[in-house]
């Protein structure tokens, strides 16, 4: 992989035909460990969400944090927001661990508001890549630093990004999947259906009619998955996984002792392409989706 990031055609067929692709060392160490640096420096200055303290005595008490997780969600698109592993609060609220290993991912606007990211997401080295596979007009839908902690750190189901970004005509979203540290297989790697981008998505997250709860509902359902159809993809730190929005793919739990950050964003190409209002995700009067290229 050049510096600039240029993709070769093999390499462009390769993600055409498997809908996702590996560029090892896409970012060296150093450049890994500057994001990471930031994120230790945002964490530390976190305010937790008041949905996050709520205890579990009442059901009003339940539907009360239910109702602000839910808000908190749908309303991150143009905000800098935190979301927590399962069962690292107390009934007082209070963390079971310590805070830097209670998060499972801060986003979704990272790529606008914290420089570091920004820079990035916006670098001549993703502009260059996202130009070859042939984006004309690009922009940036939203951006996540994940954390897949040791231990605790969830699975991820078998799933299509489209499902949560989906846009008119379908293939217009990928994701930019960046490894801050090795990700193997004992510390949950990304697993792939290789060519399974072709088969369109039956699934869609949608935003439920005004004042209703929840918030957002599906329509359709998920696919079953033969397991032997996944691919393990372990990704050296600095490492770059493009991701089709249409490829199923999915990650286990971290059983290990050590994390697997990440820090990922998705792109649209907003030429001849039509967002779906229905998506959980809008663009805002704060942030439109800004374009790529600059």
């Amino acid at each position: 992989m050049e510096s600039m990031g240029m993709l070769t055609e093999e390499e462009v067929k390769k993600y055409q035909e498997d809908g996702y692709l590996v560029l090892d060392g896409f970012l060296d160490p150093d450049e890994c460990d500057v994001l990471r640096k930031k994120m230790s420096e945002i964490v530390d200055r976190m305010d937790v969400p008041e949905h996050c303290r709520i205890q579990f005595s009442t059901d009003h008490e339940e539907q009360l944090k239910a109702q602000g997780s839910a808000d908190y969600f749908i309303t991150s698109g143009d905000k800098i927001r935190f979301f927590f592993e399962k069962g690292v609060f107390n009934e007082k609220g209070d963390f079971t661990v310590a805070r830097e290993c209670s998060l499972n991912k801060i986003g979704h606007a990272l790529h606008a508001f914290e420089p570091v990211y920004k820079n990035v997401t916006h670098s001549q080295k993703v502009q260059t890549v996202v130009k070859k596979l042939g984006l004309k007009c690009p922009v940036i839908l939203q951006s996540m630093y994940i954390f897949k902690q040791p231990g605790i750190g969830g699975e991820v189901n078998p799933h299509q990004d489209a499902t949560f970004l989906n846009t008119e005509p379908l293939g217009r979203v990928m994701g930019l999947w960046i490894a801050l540290e090795d990700a193997t297989l004992q510390n949950g790697c990304l697993w792939f259906i290789p060519g399974s981008h072709k088969n369109g998505i039956t699934r869609r997250m949608v935003r439920t009619a005004k004042g209703a709860f929840p918030l957002t509902d599906f329509v359709g359902r998920e696919r079953n998955y033969d397991d032997n159809l996944f691919i393990p993809t372990p990704v050296k730190k600095g490492g770059l996984v493009l991701i089709h929005g249409e490829v199923v793919h999915r990650s286990a739990e971290n059983i290990s002792s050590h994390s697997r950050h990440v820090y990922a964003f998705h792109v649209m190409e907003s030429q001849d392409t039509l967002w779906n209002p229905e998506n959980w995700l809008q663009p805002s009067p704060e942030l439109p989706f800004p374009p790529l290229y600059t």
